[in-house]
């Protein structure tokens, strides 16, 4: 039986995907441009992306999780580091996986080295308190005899200009020639805009690669790649004085043309679009009316009076603008879109 088409989707642009990655490598400078893919590339659906950013150039790939690295594995990815480490109950899979754990913790570092397991990168905490090894460990050699691809560590303000910036790359450069590791990395989507202090040999962008910006240097580079859309379910003429959604929030200051669209925040439109959100049909702005509902929204559609049931109605979703409006982070916006979306690549 077919499945039926999903009456929500994202238009994702590819073109630009690659573009964001390409724009992000020129910042970079002389350090080699990764990639970050966790949370199913950030929403996108991350075996898409490999295969797209692998064939305009990139080669490091980075997710969170080991069952991330298994839905990958048969891309064959250059190469892929699993972030978050290796448990026990990773590590027959690990052992016999090309990925490499980014060890994160004495007790890792012991495991891998005690399974004789081969090539790692390390994490190392310059003052996160996150995950990572800390520096004066491995000035005691904790890291002694292993075989380490990668040193890396990773900032907590690369997107606020402030004083912790500095120290921390200063604290990581430090180990320069402490350990094994044939590269260092330390910075993410927003650090490889602080320079080239910054971008060691490698760098690890996420968020921009998807079309968040988070200061003036991506603001002019980095283009947009993902666009909900939605179907309309109904059509109708709200009077005068008439309300919409739970709570009757929004009351019709005139008899107003409203579509109700299939989407809400069970997708991850949430409440916080609630009476601010914006929608469009070509370049006419269409206004969200009242509360999001799980699974519905109303728009008002005076502006595009040939919309009619089953059209396709564009959410606005440009993620710096997005996330001034509702209070939600760029990253919150992107991982949060449901399942529901059929992922539609251009």
């Amino acid at each position: 039986m077919t499945r039926p088409a999903a009456p929500l989707r994202l238009s994702l642009d590819g073109d630009a995907l690659v573009h964001n990655w390409r724009a992000l490598a020129a910042m970079s400078g002389d350090a080699a441009c990764g990639a970050a893919v966790k949370a199913d590339g950030y929403g996108l659906g991350a075996r898409d992306v490999v295969r797209r950013l692998a064939q305009a150039g990139c080669r490091d790939f980075f997710v969170a999780t080991w069952a991330e690295a298994a839905a990958l594995a048969d891309l064959e990815p250059a190469s892929l580091a699993v972030l978050h480490g290796v448990r026990d109950e990773d590590m027959a899979f690990a052992l016999a996986s090309p990925a490499r754990p980014v060890l994160a913790s004495a007790a890792q570092v012991a495991r891998w080295r005690d399974a004789g397991g081969g090539a790692c990168d390390v994490m190392v905490d310059t003052g996160m308190n996150r995950l990572g090894v800390s520096a004066d460990d491995i000035i005691a050699g904790l890291l002694d005899g292993l075989t380490i691809d990668t040193l890396m560590s990773h900032l907590a303000c690369a997107d606020e200009s402030v004083p912790m910036n500095a120290r921390q790359r200063d604290a990581f450069a430090g180990l320069a020639g402490r350990t094994s590791a044939r590269r260092l990395s330390l910075a993410n989507s927003a650090g490889i805009a602080l320079g080239a202090d910054y971008h060691f040999d490698l760098t690890r962008p996420g968020i921009a690669l998807y079309g968040g910006a988070q200061c003036a240097a991506h603001a002019e580079r980095i283009r947009q790649v993902v666009f909900p859309q939605a179907q309309i379910l109904q059509r109708r003429r709200v009077p005068t004085g008439e309300t919409v959604g739970y709570n009757a929030t929004w009351t019709a200051p005139a008899d107003t043309q409203v579509a109700i669209l299939n989407i809400g925040y069970a997708d991850g439109y949430l409440r916080s679009f609630s009476g601010k959100g914006r929608a469009h049909s070509g370049d006419r702005a269409l206004p969200v009316l009242g509360r999001v509902s799980m699974d519905l929204l109303a728009v008002g559609v005076d502006a595009a009076p040939e919309l009619a049931e089953g059209d396709w109605i564009g959410i606005d979703y440009a993620l710096p603008e997005t996330a001034a409006l509702s209070g939600l982070s760029q990253y919150e916006l992107l991982t949060g879109l449901g399942q529901r979306f059929a992922r539609v690549w251009k």
